[in-house]
């Protein structure tokens, strides 16, 4: 420990002035545990020191520690409410700002029981703590949303790339929990995946209502190899879950399609680069003029994602620019009229984050919402990543207020970038995704949260005895033509998995089965059962990380019965491989402390815009079949707490 930040403990202020008087940003230095003298300060509970430090010293304030937490954080943790007012009323300081995992000094309050702080945050905020909602609403790779509001329902779309079914539908009716409802295309002989690689497939979808029908359309994004690269697509069907029609085609070259009836009736899409349009006809099946640029975007770098709303005289033009990376922002135009000219709204970009090292970064892509008072809400994308630089669970979506200015231009969350904890829209509860932890494959029917890497085989698995059978691939899942296996979206940063499965007695010694961690063909793991000899099993654990592939361990696994447990616990970028008989007592096979490489940013190759996945597959290879048995899969998201 340093001679400074000792002196702050034994509270020997004079020392501290003397040593400051002679190197002013000692206040910046660190502890063995990365705790700067500021926060230590903070720490001795004393207000004569908590003054001294904002008043005196060269402390900043818009700065956070390394967990990204605030010198509001450490004041809720001295529990003395006059130090948490100080910093709430003199220094400006948010209690609804959120460290690296997302802990407000609100939750800090409330979880270490300082009621009288967390009553005074209430008073701040203006609700209680239990009438808020935490960002991201829709987490995993929940890419590119949008949403319409019919009546008091809402209904979301979402990016599916090369996953099957198509186009994941969600419902909600207060705007923060959601449920899967469906698919846009869930016909196999409409999806058009085959040959695709990962990270193409089905991209920026829109959904909106007219005339009693929900249109989806989407852009379909093939290999660069082919020649025509972008086509879009748009199904229809007077269900929000469907079943929709079969997809038509709308030749036209570009991405993120959305589409608009103005208020004559007339039907357009939208697309990109900038803020293209045109005409279709009255059932949106068909072009029926060229494209015109309406505007290109005000902050002209890869301007995309284009949604128009009309409100109050004014076309208003969102749009998604600065790429998709940590430049990203939503800007807005408008226009008294449909074609323009376009002017660009003064407070843009309207939605940003601009703190890099915030828990939530590279917000775009929205599409804002009006519920039936009259308030305005936008859903948006985002990213949260792991030291800074792995955003494993690919982009989520997000909820955030919009408020209109008196010179009518909308802002979002009043221009302070992706809100952590916000207070919830005033609309009818509901519950959140049901069974999304536990799947005892007794309903008859895969649970919508599934998804497979393409378009299964006909006969590639079936429910049947409380368990799903998954026929084994022909290839690994480095092919793009291994599609029996079935995956979900990794929830979050930290959680559980366990799955149970029967033990195959005629396992020919390549086959093999179990869980997997997969981003795509390029960047996964295996956990899986292999032949061991003559009658005996083991695992192995496989990694592939682009062109490297290895068996990181392998356990024998003697006298097994007729059931086995495996188990991943996932901490980050750590992971902790187990297995068990009885589903009570597990053994420890390997802890992998950087499986870094599920997500875009681990190498750069081909189109990686989705995000980690765990699931099960089973791999015959060229021989005759195996059918993997699974009869239970549990996904439990583990809440935070730090060190």
């Amino acid at each position: 420990m340093s001679e400074f930040i000792d002196l702050i403990k034994r509270r020997d202020m004079d020392s501290v002035k003397e040593m400051l008087s002679h190197s002013a940003r000692l206040v910046d230095e660190c502890d063995e545990n990365g705790i700067s003298a500021a926060y230590h300060m903070i720490r001795t509970g004393d207000m004569k020191w908590v003054k001294f430090l904002v008043e005196y010293t060269f402390a900043s304030f818009n700065e956070c520690d390394f967990r990204h937490r605030s010198a509001l954080h450490e004041a809720v943790m001295t529990g003395d409410l006059e130090i948490v007012k100080y910093f709430v009323e003199r220094v400006g300081l948010d209690p609804c700002r959120g460290d690296r995992h997302l802990i407000t000094p609100f939750e800090l309050a409330r979880e270490h029981d300082f009621a009288d702080i967390e009553k005074y945050f209430e008073q701040v905020v203006g609700c209680k703590f239990e009438d808020m909602y935490q960002n991201p609403v829709r987490r995993g790779f929940y890419a590119d949303p949008s949403i319409v509001r019919v009546g008091e329902d809402y209904y979301m779309v979402n990016s599916s790339f090369v996953f099957f079914p198509c186009i994941p539908i969600s419902h909600s009716t207060d705007l923060v929990h959601w449920q899967s409802i469906g698919h846009a295309i869930t016909n196999p002989e409409w999806a058009h995946l085959d040959g695709l690689e990962g990270g193409r497939g089905y991209w920026a979808p829109d959904i909106s209502y007219h005339n009693g029908k929900f249109y989806i359309t989407a852009t379909l994004r093939y290999n660069d190899s082919e020649k025509v690269k972008r086509r879009q697509i748009i199904v229809s069907s007077e269900k929000p879950e469907g079943p929709y029609s079969e997809p038509v085609f709308i030749d036209e070259d570009g991405i993120d399609p959305s589409l608009f009836t103005d208020v004559d009736g007339r039907r357009y899409m939208l697309l990109n680069r900038g803020a293209r349009i045109f005409e279709l006809n009255e059932d949106a099946t068909e072009k029926i003029s060229e494209a015109k640029l309406l505007y290109y975007g005000d902050n002209k770098r890869a301007p995309e994602g284009p949604h128009l709303i009309h409100k109050d005289g004014y076309y208003y033009l969102f749009q998604a620019e600065g790429g998709t990376g940590e430049q990203h922002c939503v800007t807005v135009s408008r226009s008294k009229t449909l074609m323009g000219v376009y002017e660009p709204c003064p407070y843009n970009p309207i939605l940003t984050q601009r703190d890099y090292t915030a828990p939530i970064t590279c917000a775009g892509h929205a599409k804002p919402v009006q519920t039936p008072d009259g308030d305005w809400y936008v859903v948006y994308l985002c990213n949260r990543s792991l030291d800074g630089k792995y955003a494993m669970l690919g982009r989520e979506t997000c909820l955030d207020p919009i408020t209109w200015t008196p010179d009518g231009w909308p802002i979002v969350n009043n221009l302070n970038g992706p809100s952590t904890l916000q207070k919830k829209p005033k609309l009818k509860p509901a519950p959140n995704e049901p069974g999304a932890s536990y799947d005892s494959f007794d309903d008859g029917k895969i649970k919508p949260f599934w998804m497979f890497s393409g378009i299964p085989e006909q006969d590639g698995f079936r429910l049947e005895n409380s368990r799903l059978y998954i026929k084994g691939s022909r290839e690994p899942l480095s092919s793009r033509k291994a599609v029996n296996f079935i995956v979900r979206r990794q929830p979050d940063f930290n959680f559980d998995v366990i799955c149970k499965m029967d033990v195959l007695p005629d396992l020919d010694y390549e086959q093999n089965y179990g869980l997997t961690g997969y981003y795509d063909e390029l960047t996964y793991f295996t956990f899986g059962i292999y032949r061991n000899g003559e009658r005996g099993y083991a695992l192995k654990l496989f990694e592939k990380i682009d062109d490297v592939e290895r068996f990181t361990h392998y356990v024998g696994l003697p006298g097994l019965t007729d059931t086995i447990y495996l188990k991943i616990e996932t901490d980050g970028l750590r992971r902790v491989f187990s297995y068990s008989i009885d589903g009570t007592n597990y053994r420890k096979v390997y802890t992998a402390d950087n499986i870094y490489y599920l997500c875009a940013q681990a190498i750069k190759k081909g189109k990686r815009f989705t995000g980690a996945m765990v699931g099960m597959y089973a791999y015959s290879g060229k021989d005759e079949p195996i059918y993997a048995a699974f009869d239970e899969f549990r996904c439990i998201r583990r809440h935070f707490r730090d060190e």
